[in-house]
């Protein structure tokens, strides 16, 4: 059995999107509504409001359907108030469809789901779903095109090949045997304007022999409501018949539906693993049952805080997604991966887990990462706090990134910390600093830097000025001028340390 909402989950957004969760309950069936039927509607049916277009027309159908599941509708009839004000009364719950998306490939889709849902079992459930079906559906358009058939995703990942391998080419093979196109064929193809055409919605692409041996191509794109989902790529000898080529076209909307199929339990995966990994941070609950259904291991692990870098809110959300998927694609031990508040947060196992992740993540364009220190997973929440601080302290340039550990960064932490808490105390507010600091500013000069790196290298005049990039014999007319101005006593322990924690203070906090 199934809810509405976990069938719009596995179907996933590309194609329906709750409007109105309604009363909830389990969906039992499937049934088409047209204008001028009005079929016997049954408790759990998931009634389909094929054909309407106005808006006293679903509102009446919504009302008849009272005891129904939920009523399918396009848009924009699912957010009309007459309609959402009949579902409110009867409680049923609405759900909008794809209005690029055909009603058979839903009723196809929807079908397909409340079978899988009944067959379900623990065993089926821990296999990869989806994929058995689509080799099947590889097979079967092989046998379409007469031409072996790969079956590959939005990101040129293959997801499964026809068994028959009578016409290939290297690229081919290390297609089949990566398990994703390699990088030096994508460039082929790409500067041949495939993935372009593809991005177009061209129904067929026909890619003639290559120079360097590659065999023709014929792609064929695989999309649903308008998503470039993936693509079907068969190995031709030569130009494919207009009749062949349709009949290959043909295939790629019930491929679509297993890819929607796919991906909708993935998201669910993913949406359950996150939750899991949320406790695992916040330290409460039942955080060793969490780590357990995660399958951490019992050793150290890292909380590993990664922050995209971009100006722009909605490019950012897609580069997140895209980093998702790379983080988790594996690295040493795949990773248990959420998101807060724009934020990636990974769990790795510190022995090969974060410098197997830090290698993958390095890189000119990359994002900030911050490496929490070591932890064990039930006390991960320690580790996560500490990625948090050195994350806004990679923001702010206090740490140098753009990828960093506690390890290499925990000096900055504790002089950030007294900092802050010295400032918080009014420690600054003694002493000259407040003289040196008004002379700067009237002045144009620089005591108070010249101050800080004198007590830094202490007896070591040569590091300091290096360190302000100015003569040695500067250094010393510098602090002579300073000693006249404020006549402070730099020969004083106590003074020297009192004013180091004043410097600190107002440089780190």
């Amino acid at each position: 059995m199934i809810t509405v909402q976990g069938l719009v989950d596995r179907v996933g957004p590309t194609l329906l999107h709750t409007r109105l969760p309604g009363r909830g309950g389990h969906v039992t069936d499937v049934v088409i509504a047209e204008p001028g039927r009005r079929d016997p509607i049954g408790e759990g049916d998931l009634v389909l409001g094929v054909g309407l277009h106005s808006t006293k027309d679903a509102a009446e159908l919504v009302r008849y359907c009272e005891g129904a599941a939920a009523v399918l509708l396009k848009p924009p009839l699912a957010v009309r108030a007459a309609v959402r004000s009949a579902a409110q009364a009867t409680g049923v719950a609405l759900v909008e469809v794809n209005v690029a998306a055909s009603w058979a490939q839903v009723v196809l889709l929807l079908r397909s789901v409340l079978d899988a849902a009944a067959d379900e079992s623990d065993e089926h459930h821990d296999a990869e779903p989806g994929l058995g079906d689509l080799f099947r559906l590889a097979d079967a358009a092989a046998a379409v095109i007469d031409a072996p058939v790969t079956i590959e995703d939005a990101n040129s990942r293959v997801l499964a090949y026809s068994a028959r391998q009578d016409r290939t080419d290297p690229a081919r093979v290390s297609t089949i045997m990566g398990r994703r196109v390699p990088d030096d064929v994508l460039a082929r193809f790409r500067s041949r304007g495939v993935f372009r055409d593809l991005s177009r919605g061209r129904t067929t692409i026909f890619v003639p022999h290559q120079k360097d041996g590659t065999l023709p191509r014929l792609i064929v794109p695989i999309r649903m409501g308008g998503e470039l989902l993936g693509s079907m790529w068969a190995v031709v000898p030569g130009p494919v018949a207009d009749e062949r080529a349709s009949a290959f076209a043909d295939t790629a909307p019930v491929v679509a539906l297993h890819l929607l199929r796919r991906r909708a339990r993935e998201d669910a995966d993913r949406r359950r693993s996150a939750e899991l990994v949320r406790t695992v941070l916040e330290g409460t609950g039942s955080v060793r049952l969490a780590a357990a259904e995660l399958d951490l291991p019992d050793e150290p692990h890292r909380v590993v805080a990664i922050a995209i870098r971009t100006p722009d809110p909605l490019g950012a959300e897609g580069m997140r997604l895209a980093l998702w998927e790379r983080i988790t694609a594996g690295v040493g031990r795949r990773p248990a991966v959420t998101e807060l508040r724009d934020v990636l947060y990974a769990v790795v196992p510190d022995g090969t887990g974060w410098p197997a992740l830090r290698q993958a993540l390095t890189g000119e364009e990359g994002p900030l990462v911050a490496a929490g220190p070591p932890a064990a997973v039930t006390e991960l929440a320690g580790s996560r706090a500490l990625a948090e601080e050195m994350l806004n302290l990679l923001r702010t340039g206090l740490i140098a990134g753009p990828v960093v550990s506690h390890e290499e960064a925990w000096t900055v932490l504790a002089l950030h910390r007294s900092a802050t808490g010295a400032l918080a105390a009014g420690a600054t507010e003694f002493g000259p600093l407040a003289v040196l600091t008004a002379h700067d500013e009237q002045s144009g000069t620089s005591y108070v830097d010249t101050l800080y790196e004198w007590l830094r290298h202490p007896g070591d005049p040569r590091a300091a000025s290096r360190a302000l990039r100015i003569h040695p014999n500067t250094l010393r007319y510098r602090m002579a001028k300073l000693v006249e101005l404020v006549a402070v006593d730099l020969e004083d322990t106590d003074t020297r340390l009192a004013l180091l924690v004043q410097l600190a203070a107002v440089r780190w906090a």
